[in-house]
Parts: structure tokens; C-alpha cells; sequence
């Protein structure tokens, strides 16, 4: 599929009086695809086909991001965005589903992975969908291990509103060379769709606040580091090791402390495994649900 026919293809639906894009395709299980800062859900475009030929895939751009609805004017947060999925599934009548997380995704299925433990006893009067299985790509799961860009600290400044006029694809070109693997680069023309969603509705004007979701991860990591290293819900970490944010040393620090750890790494890949390597992602999730 295209990066029109993406869009064009694309539903939307009402969250807080806010459009909220999304994407649903296939049959059977309901697999539900998070993204991760900065871009959108386009971002699994490369494992789209290949997934929807096992599940019933559905995915979603945060609001703040894609194609969604960009309030100025509204409180952003990764609690926010985790009641926006579990509003999605509600729309959709979704009762139980399975995760699939990347990078600030991957932090908002910690939070509803917290929430899943939480309602475990009262599952019925939740009234809720039920978290099946959840995997995590690369992400700063694990607040300490993070190591973020130089752009990503400024911007988390007081000072990061002065930056935001600045962010040109030129300056995404840039982190993108270094975070992707030596011989996974993206190419001109996704780092051009990357850019026209973060430039729709000016998008780039919201990032200093956006990125308060490092903050967040720190102020909420004994609830979200907790819920993951419990290992009692299937979970499984693909991890692009080469990433310098999140690759092999996160991996490692998971291994160590999550319960019935199931780690795979990908040597050479970098910060988006699921655009790098999107085959090898696909067996390594199919595996690990037991197709």
C-alpha cells in the first residue's frame, strides 16, 4: 500500500471532540499496532501485509500526531493516549486483543499492560478489553537505559518552544542516519513521508510538548517498569540492537530483570526495527504467538 492509499484508506473517529486517524484491516485475532515519537502508525506499513494475513490488525495515530487531530490547546500525555486506544477499542467493539509496541507506543502499552494487572479481579465490571500478549519493539522502557538524542533533551527544555520552527526534514535526515543501521538507512522518500506527518496541521509546533513524555516515564516508573518485568502476560522484546536510544543494551537490562524474559535481537538494525527489517519482525512475533 502506498503512503496516499494509506490515507486515503484510513477511517477516523471521535476521541474528546478531536479526529483521530486509524487503520484496520484483515481477520481473525485483533492485533493492535503502537508508534513511536515522532512519527505515526504509517510507520508499520512494511509489516502491514504481512500481519494481516494472521490477524485482524489495527492501528491508530496518537493524537499530536499522523494525520490526527493536533490541538493546540490540550493536555498530551501517554495516559491520555493509553485511554485513547482503549477508546478506539471500545468504537470497535473489541473485547480481547494482542500488542505490538514501538518506542512512546511501547510506553503506553506499559501503561495499559499496569491497567490489565489491575483489573485482572474484576475483569467483568471493568467492562474493559482484555490484553491478550503484548511485544515491544525498541523503546525507553526502562527510564534509566534510555539514552535520548541531544535534539530530544532540547526540546524537553524550557527552551524547547525556540526550537520547534527549526525542526526541518534535514534536521530529521539527520537523527534518522544515526539511529537506523548502517545498512537499513531510509531513503529520501521515507524520510519525506515521515516529515509531511509531522508537518500536517504543523505538527512540528506541538513537540515541546509532546516530548514531556520523558518526563512522564520517570515520574511513572515504578508503575510501568513493575508492570513489565512482572512476565505473567506472554511478552516478548524484538530489539533493534544497533539503536544508540534503545538497542542492545536495553535488551540486555530487560533479559536481566523481566520474569521469563523472551528477548530477540536483530544485530545491525537500529531504532525502527518494524521499517528496517520488517520480514524478520513479522517471523519473530509469528513465532512467538506459536504460528
Amino acid at each position: 500500500m502506498t503512503f496516499k492509499e494509506w490515507h486515503s484508506t484510513g477511517q477516523y473517529f471521535d476521541y474528546r471532540q478531536q479526529k483521530i486517524f486509524y487503520q484496520q484491516a484483515g481477520s481473525g485475532p485483533v492485533l493492535v499496532l503502537l508508534h513511536g515519537f515522532p512519527t505515526a502508525c504509517w510507520d508499520w506499513h512494511k509489516v502491514w501485509p504481512l500481519l494481516k494475513a494472521h490477524y485482524t490488525v489495527l492501528t491508530l495515530d496518537f493524537i499530536g500526531f499522523g494525520w490526527s487531530d493536533k490541538p493546540r490547546k490540550y493536555r498530551y500525555s501517554l495516559m491520555d493516549q493509553a485511554d485513547l486506544v482503549e477508546a478506539l477499542l471500545k468504537e470497535k467493539g473489541i473485547g480481547r486483543y494482542h500488542l505490538l509496541a514501538h518506542d512512546y507506543g511501547a510506553t503506553v502499552a506499559q501503561e495499559l499492560l499496569a491497567r490489565y494487572y489491575e483489573r485482572s479481579k474484576e475483569r467483568k465490571l471493568a467492562k474493559q478489553a482484555e490484553l491478550l500478549s503484548l511485544c515491544f519493539l525498541n523503546g525507553g522502557i526502562f527510564p534509566g537505559t534510555h539514552h535520548p538524542r541531544p535534539i530530544q533533551n532540547a526540546l524537553a527544555s524550557p527552551l524547547g518552544i525556540l526550537l520547534t520552527p527549526f525542526l526541518s526534514k534535514a534536521k530529521l535526515r539527520k537523527n534518522f542516519s544515526v539511529i537506523f543501521g548502517p545498512a537499513t538507512q531510509a531513503t529520501e522518500q521515507e524520510v519525506d513521508e515521515f516529515y509531511q506527518l509531522i508537518q500536517h496541521q504543523n505538527g512540528k509546533y506541538l513537540f515541546h510538548r509532546l516530548i514531556r513524555y520523558m518526563r512522564e516515564r520517570e515520574v511513572h516508573e515504578p508503575r510501568w517498569v513493575g508492570a513489565t518485568v512482572r512476565g505473567e502476560l506472554p511478552q516478548l522484546f524484538i530489539n533493534g540492537a544497533y539503536d544508540p536510544i534503545s538497542g542492545g543494551h536495553v535488551a540486555d537490562y530487560y533479559e536481566q530483570s523481566v520474569n521469563n524474559a523472551d528477548v530477540v535481537r536483530l544485530s545491525n538494525i537500529g531504532h525502527y526495527p518494524q521499517t528496517e527489517a520488517p520480514a524478520a519482525v513479522v517471523e519473530a512475533y509469528l513465532a512467538f504467538r506459536g504460528f
